[in-house]
């Protein structure tokens, strides 16, 4: 197949690329969720024939052990196609592999709660994904508070709203206690209710180790002890996103995200 070659595309391919437009930048695991790909080889060579047909660009992920993962983004053909926002990744080449480049790391970790949140099942009854909204600019004027994500579930007792915080360790603590500054003006002003409809939201926030979770909680228990969750993304691979894997900024004691009893902040 040359890069010119046409492309009938399958009613998968076109909600993957509007995802994309959403998500930015997936792996194959998480191509394979968005799309429903049933097998890896069959992944690989609908992703390949996407990528030949200039409607995705592929990258490769380096890591620390010499091995490298494709990952993919739309391009700006794809996003035409599917009538939905150009938002890819700017890099100078194709197949180019991306070392330590901290934005698509990132990424593909908030890509990560979204497709555990929208396309794995929620084993508690009554509670269902209801939206997800990515940011790209701040929410309020005069608040620098640029989330990496928000959504809403529903439950048998209401709407349960949460914004989420990725952590991977390259930001100081002081940077944290500014955040919840942040987050705790956002409240004050009734902006949530204003902008989302919800008198009450959530932050969780999941870093990339139990050790950093424990070391964020530590600096912000001083400011608040509502709202913030905390946990990592060991424990979320350990127990699933819906397990007794969260700490409150106060207390030991580990809590479900959502519980029969408890849709409170």
């Amino acid at each position: 197949m040359t890069a010119t070659e046409r492309i009938v595309l399958q009613k998968r391919d076109k909600h993957l690329l509007r995802e994309l437009s959403l998500m930015r930048v997936v792996d194959r695991e998480q191509a394979k969720l968005v799309a429903g790909f049933g097998s890896t080889t069959r992944a690989n060579l609908r992703l390949l024939r996407l990528t030949r047909a200039k409607l995705l660009r592929r990258f490769f992920l380096g890591t620390t052990a010499g091995g490298r993962r494709a990952v993919y983004a739309l391009t700006e053909k794809g996003a035409h196609l599917v009538n939905v926002p150009y938002r890819g990744i700017w890099r100078r080449h194709d197949d180019e592999t991306l070392v330590a480049d901290f934005f698509v790391q990132h990424q593909l970790r908030v890509n990560k709660l979204y497709c555990a949140l929208k396309y794995k099942p929620i084993p508690i009854p009554g509670v269902a994904f209801r939206r997800w909204i990515s940011f790209s600019q701040p929410l309020a004027p005069g608040i620098a508070l640029i989330p990496d994500g928000y959504v809403e579930l529903t439950t048998p007792t209401g709407t349960v709203a949460c914004f989420l915080e990725v952590d991977l360790g390259t930001e100081p603590l002081r940077v944290w206690k500014e955040k919840v500054e942040h987050y705790l003006q956002f409240a004050r002003r009734g902006e949530h209710e204003r902008l989302f409809g919800e008198k009450q939201f959530r932050v969780l926030v999941v870093a990339n180790s139990l050790r950093r979770s424990q070391s964020i909680r530590q600096a912000v228990a001083p400011i608040i002890h509502k709202i913030f969750w905390f946990t990592d993304f060991q424990a979320i691979d350990r127990e699933g996103l819906w397990g007794r894997i969260w700490f409150r900024p106060k207390g030991d004691e580990l809590r479900s995200l959502i519980e029969p009893s408890n849709t409170q902040p």
